[in-house]
């Protein structure tokens, strides 16, 4: 993966012809490139950052929101109905997001959803709920229950007890699957190029890489800066937070 990611970012401060005499040299670099990619009419960079970001906020607070509360319950209940719920909400890890499109769009042209914020919005916070429900399910019952226990001799409520009690000690958990899911909302094509759709005139930042330089394929100049945009926030995100990522998906498995 480092040999796409050197030819990628090498060539976005390079002329065509360098490109297409020596893709894997450093001769000819110059910033002209990337300046053209930052003022390309086809790209509005900055919206583009900007729309993406709303997207990933609004769908890490609903999917934390939706979740959390849901894998408590679950981890905290021994009934057996619940442990069904949970294989109920993991099988929906074996769905590709892809496969669910189709039949996606009938429900959201049904409600009116169609082509908003709305729609996309909710379509990507179902998609991270299986696997956060599964993490934070793990997590929950290496937390101890006594804490529950003494929570409610003091007088709080099931509701209270984990939004004060349980919540702020699933940090790994939840600083995990805020960093997966900004992965997955910021990295994806199919669902905004088809949910949103050109006419909304909502890009994301994979849409609107795709609407610089679908039609400039054979222009390199353009492709490799533009493409490089795209993805230098998130991995400057991904150097920040990986070992979140690894702490978090570690720890409920270590602890107890």
């Amino acid at each position: 993966m480092l040999v796409p990611l050197y030819v990628l970012t090498v060539n976005a401060f390079k002329g065509q012809q360098e490109i297409l005499a020596d893709p894997f040299g450093l001769a000819g670099l110059t910033l002209e490139p990337l300046a053209r990619a930052l003022t390309n009419p086809q790209f509005n960079v900055v919206k583009g950052y900007a729309i993406t970001l709303l997207f990933v906020v609004a769908v890490n607070v609903l999917s934390v929101v939706l979740a959390a509360p849901a894998a408590y319950v679950i981890a905290r209940s021994p009934k057996r109905r619940f442990r069904v719920l949970m294989l109920f909400f993991l099988a929906g890890t074996f769905i590709p997001g892809q496969v669910l499109v189709i039949p996606v769009v009938y429900v959201l042209k049904t409600l009116g959803l169609m082509g908003t914020i709305r729609g996309f919005v909710l379509f990507e916070t179902t998609l991270t709920l299986p696997f956060s429900i599964f993490l934070y399910a793990g997590y929950i019952a290496t937390i101890p229950a006594v804490l529950d226990q003494a929570a409610a001799v003091d007088g709080a409520g099931r509701l209270r007890t984990f939004w004060q009690i349980v919540f702020p000690l699933m940090r790994p958990a939840v600083a995990t699957m805020v960093i997966l899911n900004t992965f997955s909302v910021w990295n994806d094509f199919v669902n905004p190029q088809i949910i949103l759709g050109p006419g909304s005139g909502l890009y994301t930042v994979t849409t609107g890489v795709y609407a610089a330089v679908s039609q400039y394929a054979t222009d390199y100049t353009v492709v490799f800066p533009t493409l490089l945009l795209a993805i230098a926030p998130l991995l400057v995100f991904f150097v920040f937070m990986q070992r979140h990522i690894i702490s978090g998906l570690t720890a409920g498995a270590t602890k107890g």
